[in-house]
């Protein structure tokens, strides 16, 4: 079981399916597919979050979490992605009952997400600054697991490394 965290940019998405692809039996699960599930009153994570964002996260993590533990019990190894920061980590790290878990922050440079973002079809950064997501985790996540910074990694070496430290962890 792995969990993939980070900021909006920071690769989560591309290193958990190449991670995934790298088993016999694979699932690449994203969290914000349980986001996007709700298609009437969600309430968006914001720099300032009302209560119903934060039950909403909330919830998204506890089934985000159940799904991977019901597809490891099927056998299978699971890489679950999600943006999970700050004091919510080490609780949502708990949500997931399967071990052994790696966990592994990716944290790219401020340039590079903003780099990446400005790439893609669909921008992340419209409700937060770069500069304010990024300084959530280095500054208010716990350290758990493996921080990476993949900034000069192509995916593929940053899915090798997790792999390497991984395995040398057991």
């Amino acid at each position: 079981m792995f969990l993939i965290t980070g900021p909006s940019a920071a690769g989560k998405t591309t290193v958990a399916r190449l991670l995934a692809r790298r088993f016999p039996r694979g699932v690449h699960l994203e969290g914000d597919v349980f986001r996007r599930s709700v298609v009437s009153g969600r309430a968006e994570m914001t720099p300032s979050p009302s209560d119903e964002a934060l039950e909403q996260v909330r919830l998204r993590y506890r089934l985000a979490a159940a799904a991977a533990d019901a597809y490891f019990d099927a056998g299978f190894t699971v890489v679950l992605e999600d943006v999970v920061a700050g004091e919510e980590l080490p609780g949502f790290v708990e949500l997931i009952a399967s071990r052994p878990l790696h966990v592994v922050v990716l944290l790219p440079s401020v340039a590079t997400i903003r780099s990446r973002d400005e790439r893609r079809e669909n921008n992340a950064y419209t409700r937060w600054q770069v500069e304010e997501l990024h300084s959530g985790f280095a500054e208010r996540t716990p350290r758990m697991g493996t921080w990476l910074d993949n900034s000069n990694q192509e995916p593929e070496e940053t899915v090798t490394e997790i792999l390497a430290l991984a395995h040398s962890r057991g």
